[in-house]
C-alpha cells in the first residue's frame, strides 16, 4: 500500500474510482457534471437538471457495471434523456460500452403495453490510456474526441438517439495558452489536475473553483483519505502492469524487425523505440547464442 507520506500531490487523480466519484459521482457535486456535460452534448440537449439512478445495490448486476453513473437528465427544453458515464478501463472497452449501453435500453421497457418509444442515450467514457492502432505508414493518429453512432453503408444517420462519446484523454495535449473555451479548460483541469500546486489564473472561474476545492486532499476526511490512497494503489498497479505489457510488446516487435534485417530508422518510426536503445537491442540480439 502507498505509504501516505509519500503523497506529494494537493490535488486528486481524477481518473482513480475515487476521484472520479468524487468529483462527478455524487448528488452534491451535481453542478459540476451538468457543466462538464454540457460541454459535450449538443444544443437540444443540454442538461438543466440530472439525478443518479443508484445501481450499487442493484442485485444481478456486474460489479463493473456498478461503478458506472446512471445518469437521468432533463434538457432546457423539457425532453427527458439518459447520459451513462465511467472511466473505461482497457480490456475489451468498446465490447463493454456495447454491453454496458444495453441496461439503459432495456430499463426503459414499461410493464405491460409498452410501444418501444425509447429516450436518447448517449455512452461518455474518459479514457486515460491511448488505443487508436497506427496506420499503413507507422504512424499513431490518436483522435482525442471520437463521437460514434449508427450509421448505415453509405455514411447516412440510421438511428439519431444512441451515441457514444470516448474521450482519450493522453491524446489532449494543448497547453495552457492554447485553451480556446470551456470545453477545452475541462479538459486540461481533467488531464493537469493531480499536477497543480495552485489555480491557474485562466481556470479562476466559479465553476473550476469549486472543482479544485472537491479535490484538493487536504479536504479529505481521515477514512476519506483511507479510501483514496487504496484507490491510488489500485490504479498505480493497473496502470504499471499496462505500461510494462505495452513496452514488452514493442521490444517483441522491434526484435522481430532486427532480425527481418529492417533498418534501425524504420523500426525507431513504427515501434517509437529511440535509435540507442534499438541499437543496444542489436548488440544483445547478438551476443546471445
Amino acid at each position: 500500500m502507498t505509504d501516505i507520506k509519500e503523497i506529494k500531490a494537493k490535488y486528486i487523480n481524477p481518473y482513480t474510482d475515487f476521484g472520479f466519484k468524487r468529483l462527478f459521482g455524487v448528488e452534491a457535486n451535481k453542478e459540476l457534471l451538468i457543466d462538464f456535460l454540457n460541454q459535450l452534448l449538443p444544443a437540444k440537449h443540454q442538461i438543466k437538471d440530472l439525478t443518479f439512478k443508484n445501481v450499487e445495490n442493484t442485485p444481478d448486476l456486474p460489479e463493473e457495471r456498478k461503478a458506472i453513473f446512471d445518469i437521468h437528465c432533463e434538457s432546457i427544453t423539457g425532453e427527458r434523456f439518459i447520459v451513462e458515464m465511467q472511466k473505461a478501463k482497457i480490456k475489451y472497452f468498446k465490447d463493454r460500452a456495447i454491453f454496458y449501453i444495453t441496461f439503459p435500453v432495456r430499463e426503459q421497457a414499461d410493464k405491460g403495453d409498452w410501444n418501444f418509444h425509447l429516450n436518447p442515450i448517449y455512452y461518455i467514457a474518459l479514457l486515460d490510456f491511448e488505443y487508436d492502432e497506427k496506420d499503413e505508414a507507422g504512424i499513431r493518429k490518436p483522435k482525442f474526441r471520437r463521437d460514434v453512432m449508427l450509421i448505415d453503408q453509405d455514411g447516412e444517420l440510421f438511428y439519431d438517439k444512441l451515441k457514444f462519446i470516448f474521450l482519450q484523454m493522453p491524446a489532449f495535449n494543448k497547453k495552457i495558452d492554447e485553451l480556446k473555451n470551456h470545453y477545452d479548460k475541462w479538459c486540461y483541469f481533467l488531464q493537469n489536475l493531480e499536477t497543480f500546486d495552485n489555480i491557474p489564473d485562466i481556470l479562476k472561474e466559479d465553476i473550476f473553483e469549486k472543482a479544485f476545492k472537491t479535490a484538493e486532499i487536504a479536504n479529505l476526511s481521515k477514512d476519506e483519505y483511507k479510501k483514496y490512497i487504496d484507490s491510488l494503489d489500485a490504479y498505480r498497479e493497473v496502470k504499471g502492469v499496462r505500461e510494462t505489457a505495452v513496452e514488452e510488446r514493442t521490444v517483441e516487435i522491434a526484435s522481430k524487425m532486427i532480425k527481418e534485417n529492417f533498418p534501425s530508422a524504420t523500426i525507431s518510426k513504427i515501434t517509437e523505440l529511440s535509435i540507442d536503445l534499438i541499437e543496444k537491442l542489436k548488440n544483445e540480439m547478438k551476443t546471445k547464442p
